[in-house]
């Protein structure tokens, strides 16, 4: 590697588990020479303490405590199958205080799947802001819990944390309390151009040279705007586009419908090519009863894309269901790559990696030349059990190959 491809030795990229290979591949995009192991040692006291120790010099004895003197330090932060979510979030913690006590300038938590986002309003009306009124019912929900996601962007801030990214986060609350914690220094990244690339130029939908045939759905109002955006960067005039309704009429059981407010009906959608969009995914219950409710229209290809993936028994086996035909994904959540982990749905699953996107993006963060400047900064895993396998395909220019 050229010296002026290497990462300046300003910024130091370290993760928070000793083996972490989302971080390595993004410390590696951005030019870091050393392994991350070399960088940071992830120490534990005898009884089960966490002590991370930056390493340095040890015949230095100018620098004690000044090792990270003006130093921007990156935590790569993702979940793995070994350390509990807790654990890894106490971890982010002590780094970055490690990291402000021994001189650093700047931290900044790159955390693709933002923990404890899914707890993003309290009991109370002002723990949270939904962008209106919250009902009654809404605020009941939260009853006897805490607003954990406001607690852990505290601690963040608290620990010494400087910036956070993310990825498509969609909570609108969640996105407005780390902006005011972070002073506007909380991104939330959504990779619409690596989305409408795959689509655009591989062979996982039909369609006709003006989108004919093609149908863009939201799963609900929440998802309208991302839908409708990536609608535009698809570019395909006589696309479609339609939002479904779901009412909660139980703890697990909601009833699809189209949406009153819809773009497009399903008038004159015959065999159609469906993509449902979604920001995360969990037990799957709702995504296989809106590709059942969307069976009607006797989809040709009924594929579910979504940025963030948790690989649960329960929803491997709702996902599996026939009317569900395959899944686009992101590596947010790495153990999504686990062939055990995708269980069933290998023959169904397509994982974006997004290691490379990520240190581009976060080189304009930290305002500093990428290393490698590419317009489509993806990989792509595709298991043999895939019926779409026709060979190993890797990097995102050599989609083109396949389609010709």
């Amino acid at each position: 590697m050229s010296s002026q491809n290497a990462l300046s030795s300003d910024i130091v990229i370290v993760s928070n588990s000793s083996d972490n290979p989302f971080a390595i591949d993004v410390a590696y995009a951005m030019g870091q020479h050393e392994d991350i192991s070399d960088v940071i040692s992830m120490k534990h006291f005898m009884n089960t303490e966490f002590c991370p120790r930056f390493i340095s010099d040890e015949d230095d004895m100018e620098s004690i405590g000044n090792s990270l003197d003006g130093k921007t330090v990156v935590i790569v932060s993702t979940g793995n199958l070994v350390t509990s979510r807790q654990e890894l979030a106490m971890h982010n913690f002590i780094i970055a205080r490690a990291a402000k006590e021994n001189g650093a300038s700047r931290v900044v938590l790159v955390e693709p799947d933002l923990f404890f986002s899914a707890q993003d309003r309290g009991a109370r009306p002002e723990l949270g802001d939904t962008g209106g009124e919250r009902s009654v019912a809404d605020i009941k929900k939260f009853d006897g819990q805490p607003y954990t996601a406001q607690l852990y962007a505290q601690l963040l801030k608290l620990s010494g944390v400087d910036d956070v990214v993310t990825v498509h986060n969609h909570s609108e609350s969640v996105q407005k309390m780390f902006g005011d914690v972070f002073g506007g220094r909380f991104y939330n990244l959504i990779p619409y151009q690596i989305y409408a690339h795959y689509l655009l130029n591989s062979n996982i939908l039909n369609y006709g040279p003006e989108g004919e045939g093609l149908v863009l759905c939201a799963p609900d109002k929440g998802a309208r705007d991302f839908v409708k955006e990536m609608y535009n960067r698809i570019g395909l005039s006589k696309a479609k586009f339609i939002m479904l309704d779901k009412e909660r009429t139980a703890e697990r059981k909601v009833e699809i419908t189209l949406h009153k407010e819809s773009e497009d009906t399903f008038e004159g959608l015959e065999n159609p090519s469906i993509v449902l969009f979604d920001d995360m995914v969990r037990t799957g219950s709702t995504v296989v009863q809106s590709c059942q409710f969307l069976q009607q229209l006797k989809p040709e290809r009924m594929v579910f894309t979504v940025s963030h993936f948790y690989a649960s028994t329960e929803g491997r086996e709702r996902m599996s269901h026939p009317a569900l035909g395959e899944i686009l994904t992101l590596n947010t959540m790495p153990t999504i790559l686990n062939r055990d982990e995708q269980g069933r749905l290998r023959k169904k699953m397509v994982v974006l990696k997004i290691e490379k996107y990520l240190a581009q993006e976060l080189s304009k963060i930290l305002a500093i030349p990428p290393r490698l400047e590419e317009e489509n900064p993806y990989k792509i895993d595709m298991s043999s059990k895939n019926p779409r396998f026709q060979r190993k395909i890797w990097f995102s220019d050599q989609l083109s190959e396949l389609k010709g």
